[in-house]
């Protein structure tokens, strides 16, 4: 698997079922700025504002058409079978909840701070283990992440602006500066209960 960062600002994507698992996914993808249409026999969870397009029938051969990414959260084998035969033809981006077989992508663990963003994957084999990784580094990691990227971008299109090159500057030193101005890391992050993982876990899910 090639880790890849995907902009999906205003891309089209699908998501068909609406239980706990297909609405979290929804969520997600709304969170990046896509619109999201689901389509869905029933409601099984509350619905995030911001979807474009709720369908509440069966999944139809073509109602993937122009979509750029599609999440099958059906819990129907024969279903995911007709959602895997139409993205095939068009070239999707398809995950299949709990079927590492028939996917093309899997969602990762993630931990953003602002711009700063931790992207944990296992292949499909654990999020358990995705999760428990992200829950880790997020503990390691500095609070202040999110101001530093936005200060750095600020000095980097200010060069641009002036006609300088960011090339062949002393960028490192320039990140360990300021994140220690203000850089905030768990004193206790090693000491790390099932208990506070569980915690971390639900907060940043």
């Amino acid at each position: 698997m090639f880790p890849l960062v995907v902009d999906l600002t205003g891309r089209r994507v699908v998501v068909i079922g609406a239980g706990k698992v297909g609405v979290h996914k929804a969520t997600q993808l709304l969170e990046c700025g896509a619109r999201v249409t689901m389509i869905s026999e029933e409601l099984l969870a509350r619905v995030p504002d911001g979807v474009e397009e709720l369908l509440l029938r069966p999944y139809e051969y073509g109602d993937l058409s122009g979509a750029f990414l599609v999440v099958a959260a059906t819990g129907s084998n024969s279903t995911n079978d007709e959602i895997v035969r139409e993205t095939t033809e068009r070239n999707l981006l398809l995950n299949v909840v709990d079927d590492l077989a028939r996917s093309n992508f899997f969602f990762t663990a993630v931990h953003r701070d602002g711009d700063v963003v931790v992207s944990v994957s296992t292949g499909g084999a654990s999020p358990a283990l995705a999760q428990w990784v992200r829950a880790t580094a997020a503990r390691a990691l500095p609070t202040n992440l999110a101001r530093v990227a936005r200060q750095l971008r600020d000095e980097r299109r200010a060069l641009h602006e002036r006609g300088e090159s960011t090339e062949g500057r002393p960028w490192m030193d320039r990140v360990h500066e300021l994140l220690g101005e203000s850089a905030h890391v768990d004193d206790d992050a090693s000491v790390f209960t099932r208990a506070d993982l569980t915690a971390e876990i639900q907060h940043q899910s």
